[in-house]
């Protein structure tokens, strides 16, 4: 279940600002180093974010869950600028709070608008969750500190529930300075330590074996 209504449409609000402004703060050899996601640049990280919110902005919700928007996004991208994502992105972000304000508790425990697993606040964190590892794939990529501020728990707790869905082993995460995220029963291990090293294994950009799980712990794999 994902983390309440206030708490996720506030932290993404703040995390998208804060990738806005990270997108305004690159320089021109930052913009076109490679990342971590294979074949991507920062440029090409920030244009799947940027897309996003306008995917969400524009009705396109149908082709934001495919499996090929992270791709469509990149490549309809090409060859803009950082502030023109940037500004990209201010704009789909605003539109996602309007959209946000008007949901109530009881929609926020319903199906989402798409055909996917879980709940609309699922959903929706599940965006925040997705800004926020990109923007630590583009702190990487140009050698800054990750960001271990809310958006790190808010990864924790979409992973648990992409996790639960995939009908990984019972599990109990709980990290340092974090509340407990169960799942299944939560009756098998108790994974604990520093939560940054967990999602990036969880989502396949860490070798499961740092931490002392395998592959299936990867939401991607």
């Amino acid at each position: 279940m994902a983390q309440s209504r206030e708490v996720v449409l506030n932290g993404l609000t703040e995390e998208l600002a804060g990738f806005v402004d990270l997108t305004r703060s690159l320089t021109d050899d930052q913009w076109l180093m490679p990342s971590r996601c294979a074949g991507w640049t920062v440029a090409d990280v920030c244009a799947h974010v940027a897309g996003s919110f306008a995917d969400i902005a524009a009705g396109r919700l149908a082709e934001l869950a495919s499996a090929d928007a992270p791709d469509r996004h990149a490549a309809e991208r090409q060859g803009r600028t950082q502030l023109e994502l940037a500004d990209e992105l201010e704009q789909g972000a605003k539109v996602a709070a309007e959209i946000g304000a008007g949901f109530d508790d009881e929609a926020w425990v319903g199906s989402p608008p798409v055909d996917i697993p879980g709940t609309l606040g699922e959903a929706v964190e599940g965006m925040w969750y997705d800004a926020y590892v990109h923007g630590d794939d583009v702190r990487t990529a140009i050698g800054a500190p990750s960001d271990r501020g809310p958006g790190l728990q808010a990864a924790v707790s979409h992973l648990s529930d992409l996790l639960s869905h995939n009908n990984w082993e019972p599990a109990t995460l709980a990290f340092d300075g974090m509340p407990a995220f169960v799942i299944g029963d939560g009756q098998g291990r108790r994974i604990t330590g520093d939560a940054l090293p967990f999602v990036l294994v969880a989502t396949g950009r860490e070798d499961p074996a740092v931490i002392g799980l395998d592959s299936s712990v990867n939401v991607y794999g």
